[in-house]
This record gives structure tokens, C-alpha cells and sequence, in this order.
């Protein structure tokens, strides 16, 4: 049987049993056909007349699968155009986890050459009976190849996944770590080689031992089960909105972005303490509160504007562009080059948007606390060269500026010179790598928790602190000392 154009047959997951009567029609009719690979169990059942001609030397040969793959499209639209066309078959289904089949597809439409798509079992129906599983509402459907290119799963923890093409322990080791980025190494998986196949292997392990099966082969795919209900981002943005619904709750109903205001410095505080105290289980808390706020913000922001899709495009839009010596191959020479291009970047956004004349400092926020504000200012000085030297011309001016406020004439001058003198202790602490918004906050800390043990000590001795005198609060302000 010769058909003009291009047939993409799809040869089943596996056994030849599963091939379909079409499929099976077309190859007992055929003198030739060009196979993916041959490395697949119904090739062994195809008729013995049937010439079969495979592109496993292209997997030898070529440095990527990308690169084989554009040479299969390449070779089998140029077979397509024969008279009497091509017959090309590959595993499972045709459109199913099959890279080559759509762009032949493709390509070949552009061209005004006939296609011929001949339905075959994918290897999801098989999989899911090996499991015992039914794959709705919501299982992810992942190319490990793809997935092993990231550093973070790119579907969402509390829904399951099948992962396909596991087909060596090399991937499977590289699939893993990339999980692992998100799931517990002891996270419950499973192993299902051969699905579609007699000889089909369900094996169950934990999440780090999946590159240690001896079964890895051509067929084999990965289940990762949920990592359990509410760890995704989905699922929180699900509970802001239900919380923001008619049916909702109230007191949410009624905020406004003022209103939560309050709420995102407080637990942007909060989780500054937590870090500061080197606290996880706290911090672990805090990211959650401040994570709802800003859910809770994006979800009242989406009701009338902008959603959360909008705002995660920006913000991955900027950090591509705004590191191309990752995303793009720039070469850069340390962490001072990387930052100076910083710069050069967010000036040629500013003149695309019309900003040309804005400040490399319009965009610190005023709302910042006043040393994290001096610093940030003062790092974006640096980054295009207006800094000191040296870091003893610092210290030179911190000392100069003590002694300004002693000269200072008024009220108004001491506070002026205070301020510069503050500007000029956060700038040592840049150059001492220091950040100098933490440093006093820890500064505070002790101080506060030295000062509570004067007062205890005071009571201990029967005595109200006010009747001690300065000495002896100071003896006890350095027995505190030795403490912590």
C-alpha cells in the first residue's frame, strides 16, 4: 500500500497485541516504514515482509535529543515528499510524549503535504492500570528531559505526577535531585517499567532510591504521589479567594489594600526577628504569615485589575533580562561586574519607559526604615563608581563627623550633623559587608535582654532599680555581659 504524503502511526506502549487494527492493517499492506526507534516490543511482532528502517544511530551520534530529533523531522518531511510518501511510526500515540510526531505534523501542513495520523494506545492507559489508579481531576504529565534541564519541579506539590522517558539510571538520578529541590528524600514513589508489556514492574521506593533499580529501561515512567493536600501555591491563592467570595469570610470580604498595609510591615518585622534570632521552626511560620498577606493583596488587586499570573510574568520577565550572564551567556568577571551590568540594564529599561531622566535612586522606597534606605542608597552610588577608595577614608569621615557635632552652633545643626554622621557609621558597615539595619537590630536585642537582667538581679537583692545607684547598675550591666 503506497499513500502519497506523510502517515504518523502510532505503534502502541508496547506489546504488539496493543497495536490497533488500523495500525495493524497498514503494516501487513506496507513495504516499508522508518521507525523512531526499534527499541520497542511491538517492532519484534511486525509482519516479515515489512522492510524497517529505524534513526537509532542518530541517538549514538548526536550531542542532544534535540539534535536527533530535528534530524528525524528534517529526513522524514524529505521522505514525505516522495510519490508514494512515508509511513512513520513511533511508541505509544502519535501526539502523546512524542517530540517528532507534531513538528513532522507541523512542518508538513506548512508545506501543503497530505498527513496521516493513525491512532495508537498512548502509555497512559497502560500506566494507570498498572497502578490502579484513575489520573483525574488533576496528575501532571512530565517529559523527564525536560524536567532535568530545571532546578525546580515546575507542577504543583499536591497533585500527583508521572514523569516519563526514565529511560537510563543517569536521568533518574538527575530527576531526582531536581525533586528534591521541593520533596522529602524519603517522599513514597513509584516505578512502573514495561507498562503495556507482559512483563510490566511496579516497583515501590522512596524518592532517592529511584536511580538504583536495576529495571530502568526504554519503558520506564515515574508516579510521584501528592506531597500532601494545601503545599502549593495554587492551593493558597484557592483559599484567598474563597476567603474574598460571597461566601466568604467577612472580616476578609471587608480589607482593602490600606487596610492590610499595617499587616505586611508587621510581618515583614516579624520575619526579620525570626531571622535575626536564627529561629527556623519561627521562620518557617513567618514566611507563611507574610506569604498570606501578599496572596491576600494580589488577590484583592486581581478582583479588579492584574492577577497573580501578571505579577509572576513581570518579576521572571525582569530577572531573565536582568541576568543574562546566566540566562543568556554573558560572560562576567565577579560579583562587581555583575552588579555594574545591573545597572546598565535597569538605565535602558528606564529609557525604554521613558524614564531616561529618573534617579538611579527613585527607585529605593521611601517607606524603607531610614538604615536600610542610607545603605541601599548608598550601594547603588557604589555600583557606578561615586564610593570611597578606601575603606580608612571612611573611618577618616566618621570621625570627622563626630567631631562636626560637638562644633555644631544649635538644636538644628547637632541634628543635621547626627544625621550625617548616622549616614556615615552605615556606610563603614557597607564597606565591612555588614548590614547595618540587622547590625543595630541585634544591638537592640541585647540590649534589651541585658538591661531585663539588671532588673532581675535588682529584684533578687529585694531592691527596686531606681534605688540603685549608677555604679552598681553598671557592675550588673557587665555581669550581663559575661552572660551573653
Amino acid at each position: 500500500m503506497k499513500t502519497p504524503g506523510i502517515t504518523l502511526l502510532g505503534l502502541g506502549p508496547g506489546s504488539p497485541k496493543l497495536l490497533t487494527r488500523e495500525a495493524w492493517h497498514i503494516l501487513e499492506n506496507a513495504s516499508e516504514i522508518f521507525l523512531r526507534t526499534r527499541q520497542h516490543p511491538a517492532a519484534d511482532g511486525f509482519p516479515a515482509r515489512l522492510l524497517a528502517h529505524d534513526f537509532d544511530h542518530l541517538y549514538e551520534e548526536s550531542a542532544s535529543f534535540e539534535e536527533v530529533y530535528a534530524q528525524i523531522v528534517d529526513e522524514i518531511i524529505a521522505l514525505g515528499r516522495r510519490p508514494d510518501g512515508v509511513i512513520y511510526a513511533v511508541p505509544g500515540h502519535p501526539f502523546v510524549a512524542e517530540s517528532t510526531a507534531p513538528e513532522i505534523y507541523r512542518r508538513a501542513r506548512e508545506e501543503g503535504l497530505p498527513v496521516y495520523v493513525v491512532e495508537g494506545l498512548s502509555f497512559l492507559g497502560p500506566m494507570f492500570s498498572a497502578l490502579g489508579l484513575d489520573p483525574l481531576p488533576q496528575t501532571s504529565l512530565v517529559d523527564a528531559l525536560t524536567l532535568v534541564r530545571g532546578h525546580h519541579p515546575p507542577f504543583p506539590p499536591d497533585a500527583p505526577a508521572l514523569i516519563a522517558q526514565i529511560y537510563a539510571g543517569h536521568i533518574a538520578s538527575e530527576v531526582k535531585l531536581t525533586l528534591m529541590n521541593l520533596y522529602p528524600d524519603e517522599h513514597p514513589v513509584r516505578l512502573v517499567h514495561g507498562a503495556g508489556t507482559q512483563d510490566v514492574i511496579v516497583e515501590d521506593l522512596s524518592l532517592f532510591e529511584i536511580d538504583r533499580s536495576p529495571h530502568i529501561g526504554m519503558l520506564t515512567t515515574l508516579y510521584l504521589p501528592p506531597l500532601g493536600p494545601h503545599t502549593s501555591f495554587e492551593s493558597l491563592q484557592e483559599i484567598t479567594a474563597h476567603l474574598r467570595a460571597p461566601e466568604g469570610c467577612p472580616w476578609d470580604q471587608k480589607q482593602t489594600l490600606q487596610t492590610l498595609r499595617p499587616h505586611l510591615m508587621e510581618e515583614a518585622y516579624e520575619l526579620l526577628a525570626a531571622i535575626d534570632a536564627d529561629d527556623l521552626s519561627k521562620m518557617q511560620e513567618e514566611f507563611g504569615d507574610l506569604l498570606l498577606v501578599l496572596t491576600m493583596l494580589m488577590q484583592m488587586v486581581s478582583e479588579t485589575d492584574f492577577n497573580s499570573a501578571d505579577v509572576i510574568r513581570m518579576i521572571s520577565a525582569k530577572l531573565i533580562y536582568r541576568h543574562p550572564h546566566v540566562f543568556a551567556g554573558l560572560q562576567v568577571d565577579g560579583e562587581e561586574a555583575v552588579l555594574r551590568n545591573w545597572e546598565q540594564l535597569k538605565a535602558e529599561e528606564r529609557r525604554a519607559n521613558g524614564e531616561a531622566e529618573k534617579s538611579l535612586l527613585d527607585g529605593v522606597s521611601i517607606a524603607l526604615p531610614a538604615l536600610t534606605q542610607a545603605q541601599e542608597f548608598q550601594e547603588r552610588a557604589a555600583r557606578v563608581g561615586f564610593d570611597w577608595p578606601e575603606i580608612e577614608g571612611v573611618i577618616v569621615k566618621v570621625c570627622e563627623e563626630a567631631k562636626e557635632i560637638r562644633a555644631a552652633a544649635d538644636d538644628e545643626a547637632r541634628a543635621a550633623e547626627m544625621g550625617d554622621l548616622l549616614f556615615s557609621v552605615v556606610n563603614l558597615a557597607r564597606w565591612l559587608t555588614i548590614d547595618s539595619e540587622s547590625a543595630l537590630r541585634q544591638a537592640n536585642e541585647r540590649f534589651r535582654e541585658r538591661f531585663i537582667q539588671i532588673e532581675t538581679a535588682a529584684r533578687r537583692q529585694g531592691r527596686n532599680l531606681g534605688d540603685l545607684t549608677l555604679e552598681e547598675m553598671d557592675d550588673l550591666w557587665e555581669a550581663s555581659k559575661a552572660i551573653r
